[in-house]
């Protein structure tokens, strides 16, 4: 009250509203809103309206709805009939505030009590919702009355009023309901006698109503330290009621991640566990049933590893079942591979190969329908073979949310790559929103509404077979399948979350995986260098630097892991593969001045077209290792012999004394001493000191000039691969 002027000028000029004023105005606002269904929009924009503790009457509820497509094109007037009927119960309680929105794309920023107050400050017994683009018959622009300020044009989606002055409007209603409602009241408000008598106006300033339909670069949050507000930077006004009309749905959806209490800097997600699943409460036997959707469209790297993680997921096997459509020749040994090993693990598992010929879009409509045509489908999991799951919860915590369609965030190593869009561009493509970068790198945590999603994510199998029951979601004209899917949902009023709440795995980048090499996923050091790093190097590796893990078993030689059981195996099968060993003869034309004063029966890495990932690997594991043993010595990891060497008694068994042309030399153990070979090992003359027992995977450092003059140990039986380079020459 002081806000506005003197008490005594107040009074007097408002002297038939103090009383209903002062009066309980949850008791003197009735919010009235048509919805045939409770769809995800409906949903929210109710609890808005409980946050804040408003009386709704929903209209309509259960009707078919016959207004057509308002989003598209005119229609509504079913609205104005529902409203009609509603009113005339109510059209003699003068006291009475009714206010009229839409519910599907709308929310409540404020209480009944601001309305109330500004509704009061309007000064008129009718208010409609204002927006600066005409519709749906823009030949009536001119007719509207000039405003100094602010919105030109009226809204139907906001209307605030006293009921009888309501029920005079609406019972002017005598049209279909596919008849527009919106130009139904902007001819009665056009109309210069009944603007007067009905003491009608528009929200110019955007006070109570925002439609945010061409005004999008007017609105931003206001953070509070208890809720956060649409604020209008045009007019520096902070709406109650936020409409998402036209095409700004998908921006509604962005700041009602936000308003009212949705999500702030001082708490958080305020709403992430409200009627979550609790697995707590259920025997393992009363797990959902999930069908898992695996889907290999193009040569991926990694892809035993990923059917290992899925199996490792904490959920019953026998609440899973798999379909996994492969469209490539080269994945289908590893496939047949898990099936052999698995076959009796899941409940169920079929696959469909290269040879059906089905487009990404079939292949993923054919999974789906699956689960929408078993009645015992709980769930579809959808997961693209570039997923890496690391978080072994990650379907319980997904089932938890209990939404209808919702994905974990995974994202690019060391990228802000996803697999979600904030936002769209107005041709439906990307498009970044404010908040992408702190979901993606979850300084801002929680589980969001967002327009755009791929490569994992989980639907209620009831969703499937009520809102998503059409079939061919995956298939739309110009869209790959994942946006055919998201517009598609978008379009039937289903929500699509995403949630950073926890670590869930990482996308793995499949772009330049060449299929050419035996074992393709050892030059992945770049691309994907973390599962690289999973796959190859030892567990034991990060334990030198932290529990110092190394041996030293003779002076300046020191010993420690560094190669995993797969890299020794796999290295050693592509050395194989090329077959081409040198045979051990002095005379090299691989190396310069083509003399080999100290002949190895090898295979260069340069020779398979390895050298620079193997270059790499020395920068990335051995350097480290380097300045932690030598201390004050800083490598530059660069080596020009780099090979892998072959001993068997037959052709080459050992290697006479030698002093090696590097600085250090390092010698890792590809295979089992006693089992794959026996004999062998390292003798250092200066030291009279021998290592005789090898361990696959671990590497040997040492100077390699003018102190350690070395010679290999025979292999008195097998083959014996050890790989060697000498670092800085």
């Amino acid at each position: 009250i002081f806000e506005l002027g003197p008490v005594e000028a107040f009074i007097s000029q408002n002297k038939e509203y103090l009383t209903f004023f002062f009066s309980s105005f949850s008791e003197k606002l009735l919010v009235l809103t048509v919805a045939t269904e409770e769809t995800d929009g409906f949903l929210r924009f109710m609890r808005s309206a409980d946050y804040f503790n408003y009386t709704v009457k929903v209209l309509g509820m259960g009707e078919v709805w016959k207004g057509g497509d308002v989003g598209r094109s005119i229609g509504g007037g079913q609205k104005v009939r529902l409203l009609k009927n509603a009113m005339e119960a109510l059209a003699d309680q003068e006291d009475l505030v009714v206010l009229s929105v839409d519910s599907y794309d709308l929310i409540f920023a404020g209480g009944p009590e601001e309305i109330l107050r500004k509704f009061q400050q309007a000064n008129h017994k009718v208010l409609f919702a204002a927006e600066g683009l005409v519709w749906p018959d823009k030949q009536l622009a001119d007719k509207y009355p000039l405003v100094r300020t602010g919105k030109r044009y009226l809204n139907s989606g906001g209307i605030i009023g006293y009921a009888p002055y309501i029920n005079r409007i609406v019972s002017q209603w005598n049209l279909h309901d596919n008849d527009d409602d919106q130009l139904f009241y902007t001819k009665i408000y056009l109309d210069p006698l009944q603007r007067e008598s009905l003491n009608m106006t528009l929200d110019h300033k955007c006070q109570i109503f925002q439609n945010l339909n061409g005004a999008v670069d007017e609105v931003l949050l206001k953070f509070g330290t208890d809720r956060v507000r649409v604020r209008n930077t045009a007019y520096d006004s902070l709406p109650v009621v936020v409409h998402g009309n036209g095409n700004t749905k998908m921006y509604l959806n962005y700041l009602a991640n936000y308003v009212p209490n949705a999500w702030n800097y001082e708490h958080g997600c305020s709403h992430c566990d409200d009627d979550v699943v609790d697995f707590s409460q259920l025997k393992v036997g009363e797990y959902p049933n999930v069908l898992v959707g695996v889907f290999i469209e193009q040569p991926t790297p990694f892809l035993p590893e990923f059917f290992q993680r899925l199996l490792t997921l904490d959920y019953p096997k026998d609440k899973l079942k798999l379909f996994v459509h492969n469209n490539e020749v080269y994945h289908e040994k590893h496939i047949q591979r898990f099936w052999e090993e698995n076959k009796n693990v899941l409940n169920s598992f079929k696959v469909v190969g290269p040879e059906e010929n089905l487009s990404q879009g079939e292949a993923r409509n054919m999974a789906m329908d699956l689960c929408r045509q078993d009645a015992t489908c709980d769930y579809y999991f959808s997961i693209d073979s570039d997923v890496m799951l690391t978080n072994r919860q990650t379907l319980k915590l997904l089932i938890e949310q209990n939404r209808k369609i919702i994905g974990p965030l995974v994202t690019r190593h060391g990228k802000l790559w996803s697999n979600f869009w904030g936002a769209l561009s107005l041709d439906g493509y990307y498009a970044r929103s404010e908040d992408y970068v702190d979901i993606v790198q979850r300084k801002r945590v929680g589980v969001w509404n967002i327009p755009y999603m791929a490569h994992v994510y989980l639907v209620k199998g009831s969703a499937l077979r009520n809102e998503l029951k059409e079939r061919n979601y995956f298939v739309l004209e110009k869209l790959d399948p994942d946006m055919a899917l998201c517009r598609n949902a978008r379009d039937m009023g289903v929500f699509m979350y995403i949630t950073n709440r926890h670590e869930f795995g990482r996308l793995i980048s499949t772009a330049n995986y060449n299929i050419s090499h035996y074992n393709n996923d050892l030059w992945q050091i770049f691309e994907n260098p973390v599962d690289w790093k999973e796959k190859y190097i030892h567990s034991n590796y990060t334990r030198i630097f932290t529990d110092n893990y190394l041996e030293q078993p003779c002076p300046d030689v020191f010993w420690f892991a560094v190669f995993s059981e797969k890299a020794c195996d796999e290295l050693v099968e592509e050395m194989e593969h090329y077959g081409s060993w040198s045979g051990g003869k002095h005379q090299d034309k691989r190396i310069a001045g083509g003399y080999e004063t100290v002949p190895t029966d090898d295979i260069h890495m340069k020779q398979i077209g390895f050298e620079k990932e193997w270059l790499h690997f020395i920068r990335e594991f051995i350097s480290p290792v380097t300045l932690k043993v030598f201390s004050g010595y800083y490598t530059k990891g660069y080596a020009l012999m780099n090979f892998v060497v072959k001993y068997t008694p037959e052709r080459q068994a050992y290697l006479r004394p030698h002093h090696d042309s590097s600085t250090f030399t390092i010698n890792i153990a590809l295979n089992n001493k006693g089992i794959d070979f026996q004999g062998g090992g390292c003798r250092f003359h200066r030291y009279n000191c021998s290592i005789e027992s090898p361990r696959k995977g671990w590497s040997f450092m040492h100077p390699g000039r003018l102190t350690h003059l070395h010679e290999g140990l025979p292999t008195t039986g097998g083959t014996r691969y050890i790989a060697v380079s000498f670092i800085d020459p």
